[in-house]
Parts: structure tokens; C-alpha cells; sequence
């Protein structure tokens, strides 16, 4: 069987086009398996449009679809097969129609080229996947909120620059992360916009004479619209990628974050969580080691995360209009990108599932210090003097500091977001809506 843009000319058997075809192809042919469903469903609605044309007959049309839905057997079972002489599935899926139906399969490629068709099976698959991740992300929210309303009354301390600052709250530390999550999930609105355009028919860049609906296409495979103009196509491979994955980094931005914070609340330093044996590990050497090895490692997948963005970053830098082989090499960072996000988000899950907080330990800690902020407010309030001069007074008076223990003070808490009324109805709400 042929590549699509077979040349008649050159020795392609030759060692160094051997050496040239496995540079080109990379692990192209192995990526595209994960993309094979969609760049199925985008080509039946493609042959359905060429049947709209006039250039395929309906009995020409069906058998396409025919073929292509065997096709999806086949992958389903693990069993199509795309090789690196194929290149990509493009050329696997035409190759496998063409032997089943002659000629006929040769048809499906007219008015469309292998940049159309990777872009958008691309896109079906990011849509997916993002709807997968959000889903994901929600789950993790939830178990925050919940943790957060299990232990709504525990005080625990506050820093900053990782010193004691003020007195804070389980809940109220849980429920930070809670909507921090939250808000990302929210901010996929206008990411999503971007994906859900269509490229299908913008063949090369530069359209076709076919009298392709590409309005009926997009609709057809779900897309809110097709992308207009067919330059902006090839514009926007490795652009739109490169936001989808700052976005994921973004996300996984906030697990790091937490998983750091369990780190080190857990240690013996700290003292604050507990965590079960089943997300540590022990030493090869040192027989009382419990190591938080789920947590370091869940911060190093956000490091990759974030090395996905450089690529793409620098890939697209300097590339003028029109399609560059260099965007081939966008599909993996994309690809790797949700695997690693999805597998954060379900290590999160694992880890928030396993902290037991220690309640002595957490009260204890909160010493008097702590209250220092609010022991001027009590000046300012009870006795009418500027919070500058109340400062001062407990500044160099710390015995002013009233002694009362963290959980009286806890109830002194009062406004909405605050240790002691953390909001914990209002996130339960606005979660609600991103379900």
C-alpha cells in the first residue's frame, strides 16, 4: 500500500530514505491509535459531504462508511494497525478501504488533506478529554469540600512566608484549594470556544473547489461552528494547543500546591496530618522512614506539565502562515499532557482520601501569637484608637495578647470566607453548577 502523497521518483528504498522516513515519521504512527475513532467520524462525515457534491454515489457513500465502521471494530479490538511505512492513520484507514472496496476508497480524500484531517480529529479528541479532566477536577473539589466539612470546627495555624501568621482552619484551608479548583474549571468556558471550531474542509489551508458544506460538517460532528477562514486552520494547530495545555499546567499548578502543603504538614516538623501507609513508602536503609513519595511525585508530574508548555511554546515560535512539518510535533505534548493531568487528578483523589488531621497536634500549635492581628483589632474596636497605634501597643505588650484557646477564638470568626465560617454552603453551590 502507498503513502497519500507517494512520488513516482527517487529510490524510497534506499538506506538513507529508510533513515529519512523513520526521522519523519517518529512515533506519529503510534499517537495516532489514540485518535483513530475520531479521524473515523470525521471522515464518514466528510464522505457524507462529498455525497452531497455529487462526487461520491450513495452506494459509493455507504460502503465508506461500511468500511469505516469495521475499521472502528477492528480498533476497538486492539487489532488495526498502523504502521511506520503508513506514516499516520490517515494513510492506514484510506490503505484499509482501499483494499476492501478498489477505487472507491481512493474517493474519500478528495477535497480534504491529511492537515484538515489530523487537525480535526485533534480537536474531537481535546474536547473529549477536556470534558474528561473538568470531570475529574470536580471530583477532587468535592472531596475537598467534604474533608473541609468533616472537620469545620478545627483550627489549625495560618502562615505566611512559612512562618505562624494568624489563626486559620482546616476547613478553611481545604475549602481554599476547593474553590481554587473551582475557578480553573470555570475558566474552561473560554477554552473550550476555542476548540470546538471545526477545521474539516479547510483541506490544505487554502479550501477546495468542491462545493463542501462545511457549516453541515461542523454540525455533524458536534462543533459549535466551522472555523472560517481556511488559513486560520493551520494558524491556529500548535496556538490553541499551546492554551489547552497552559491550561492543564495551570490546573495541575494548584495540585502542586497541595500536595507540597500535605508534604509538609505531614512531616514530623509539623505533625498536622496523617497519612495512610498505603500513599507512602519506606527506605532501603532506614527501617522508621514513612515518605510521601505519592505527593513529591505528584508535584514532579506538574513539572511536566509544565515542560509540555515550553515545547509547544518554542515549536510554534518564528512559524509563518501556512502548514510547517514542525506542527507534527505538537500532537504529543498535547496528548502526554492529558494522560499526566488526568493521572494528577486521581493521585489527588488517592492522597486528599488518605490525610487523617490530628486535632492535638493542630491546636496545639496554635499559640498565642497567632491571635496577635486580632488582639489589635480589639483595641481598635474597643477602644476607639487607629489600627496603627493598636499595632504598636501589641507589639511591644505581646502580653496584651488575650488567652483565649484557638477554638473560642475560632468562633469569633464571623464573615463569610473566614476560619470560622469558611462558606462551605456557597462552594457546595457554586460545585453545583460546574456538575
Amino acid at each position: 500500500m502507498s503513502k497519500l502523497w507517494e512520488k513516482t521518483t527517487g529510490d524510497s528504498s534506499s538506506d538513507l530514505a529508510k533513515k529519512v522516513e523513520a526521522f519523519t515519521v517518529g512515533n506519529d504512527y503510534i499517537l495516532d491509535q489514540r485518535l483513530v475513532p475520531y479521524d473515523l467520524a470525521a471522515s464518514a462525515v466528510h464522505a457524507e459531504a462529498l455525497m452531497d457534491a455529487e462526487i461520491l454515489s450513495e452506494t459509493e457513500y455507504n460502503q465508506i462508511v461500511e468500511g469505516l465502521e469495521e475499521i472502528h471494530d477492528i480498533w476497538k479490538k486492539g487489532e488495526f494497525q498502523i504502521r511506520p511505512e503508513d506514516e499516520d492513520m490517515h494513510t492506514a484507514i484510506e490503505n484499509h478501504l482501499t483494499g476492501k472496496f478498489g477505487d472507491i476508497g481512493k474517493k474519500i480524500h478528495a477535497g480534504r488533506s491529511r492537515n484538515d484531517q489530523v487537525l480535526t480529529a485533534v480537536r474531537l479528541y481535546e474536547k473529549d478529554m477536556l470534558q474528561l479532566v473538568l470531570q475529574s477536577a470536580v471530583q477532587v473539589a468535592e472531596l475537598l469540600i467534604s474533608i473541609a466539612e468533616t472537620y469545620q470546627s478545627l483550627p489549625m495555624p495560618g502562615f505566611t512566608h512559612t512562618r505562624k501568621a494568624m489563626l486559620s482552619s482546616v476547613a478553611l484551608w481545604a475549602g481554599g484549594y476547593a474553590e481554587l479548583l473551582m475557578m480553573q474549571i470555570k475558566g474552561a468556558d473560554g477554552l473550550y470556544s476555542l476548540i470546538n471550531r471545526s477545521p474539516l474542509g479547510t483541506a490544505a489551508g487554502f479550501g477546495t473547489t468542491f462545493p463542501i458544506n462545511r457549516e453541515k460538517e461542523a454540525e455533524k460532528l458536534g462543533f459549535s461552528q466551522p472555523i472560517i477562514c481556511a488559513t486560520t486552520a493551520q494558524l491556529s494547530r500548535g496556538w490553541v494547543e499551546l492554551q489547552l495545555v497552559q491550561y492543564l499546567s495551570a490546573m495541575s499548578s494548584v495540585v502542586n500546591r497541595l500536595a507540597s502543603d500535605v508534604i509538609q504538614f505531614s512531616s514530623e516538623a509539623y505533625g498536622f496530618f496523617d497519612l495512610d501507609e498505603a500513599v507512602c513508602t519506606g527506605s532501603s536503609i532506614m527501617p522508621q522512614k514513612k515518605n510521601p513519595d505519592l505527593a513529591e511525585l505528584m508535584r514532579a508530574r506538574h513539572s511536566r506539565i509544565t515542560g509540555h508548555v515550553a515545547a509547544l511554546q518554542t515549536l510554534t515560535a518564528n512559524l509563518g502562515s501556512g502548514y510547517h512539518r514542525d506542527l507534527q510535533l505538537t500532537k504529543e505534548p498535547v496528548i502526554q499532557a492529558f494522560d499526566n493531568i488526568l493521572e494528577l487528578l486521581d493521585a489527588a483523589l488517592w492522597l486528599i482520601s488518605s490525610i487523617t488531621p490530628n486535632p492535638e497536634n493542630l491546636r496545639r500549635a496554635c499559640t498565642p501569637e497567632l491571635f496577635a492581628a486580632e488582639a489589635a483589632g480589639g483595641l481598635v474596636m474597643n477602644e476607639g484608637i487607629s489600627f496603627r497605634d493598636a499595632y504598636r501597643i501589641i507589639k511591644e505588650n505581646p502580653e496584651r495578647i488575650p488567652k483565649s484557646t484557638p477554638d473560642e477564638m475560632l468562633k469569633e470568626y464571623s464573615h463569610l470566607g473566614s476560619p470560622g465560617n469558611p462558606g462551605l454552603s456557597a462552594l457546595k453551590k457554586e460545585l453545583d453548577k460546574l456538575c
